[in-house]
């Protein structure tokens, strides 16, 4: 029996959580100046979430192991051939996701990351995990870079940027949606303009939270 990729990757998620955790003081220490109440309005804003996200350019901002664990189960029973994520960091969401595509014999991974050091960063883990070769990294702002030349049909979806940014990427990304694909969404919460959309009766799409940070949703119509 072959080795799941996942199982491969294990040493370098390993390291890549341990680097995530390490820096938290770093990542909180960015926040020192703001209060909770504007943290809570940058996080909500469609333009200053760039200044938050830049005091950020040096932090992994990674998903859990948990949330790891469901990318790569998503991808590999849905089996997924094209799937679109909208925040790349350093690419420890995007490992999970391309280990799916590879264990379901190849695809094509297309991720947006807007700060130039990130999208370096993952493609230097994305080579670690030998991945690079199932994933597109388009750098620049998710709503240019996501705007154009996109598979005709997305199987599964990471929304996992800027929060404000959600209805706007999916705005971009559904008319590709194929019947039962699945969005992940990370930190949806933050994002109360999203979940009201997907939520809503006759939205064409079927949510419900699902763990303590993330909103999972299927595309039914």
């Amino acid at each position: 029996m072959t080795t799941p990729t996942i199982t491969l990757l294990a040493p370098l998620l390993d390291r890549l959580f341990d680097q995530d955790e390490a820096t938290r003081g770093a990542t909180q220490a960015a926040f020192a100046d703001l209060t909770d109440a504007d943290r809570a309005r940058m996080m909500r804003s469609k333009t200053d979430y760039r200044d938050l996200y830049g005091r950020l350019k040096d932090s992994p901002l990674a998903i859990s192991r948990e949330t790891g664990h469901l990318l790569y189960m998503l991808a590999r029973s849905s089996r997924a051939k094209a799937i679109v994520e909208f925040g790349t960091s350093f690419g420890i969401s995007t490992l999970h996701l391309a280990a799916g595509l590879r264990d379901n014999g190849g695809g094509h991974l297309i991720t947006s990351e807007f700060e130039p050091s990130k999208a370096a960063r993952a493609r230097e883990n994305l080579s670690a995990g030998g991945l690079i070769d199932l994933v597109e990294i388009r750098e620049g702002d998710a709503l240019q870079t996501l705007s154009a030349d996109l598979p005709d049909a997305i199987d599964l979806v990471l929304l996992d940027g800027a929060k404000a940014l959600y209805p706007e990427i999916l705005d971009l990304i559904e008319g590709h949606l194929r019947p039962g694909a699945i969005i992940v969404a990370d930190n949806a919460d933050d994002s109360p303009d999203y979940l009201a959309r997907v939520r809503a009766p006759g939205s064409g799409y079927m949510s419900t939270p699902f763990a303590e940070d993330v909103e999972l949703t299927v595309r039914i119509g």
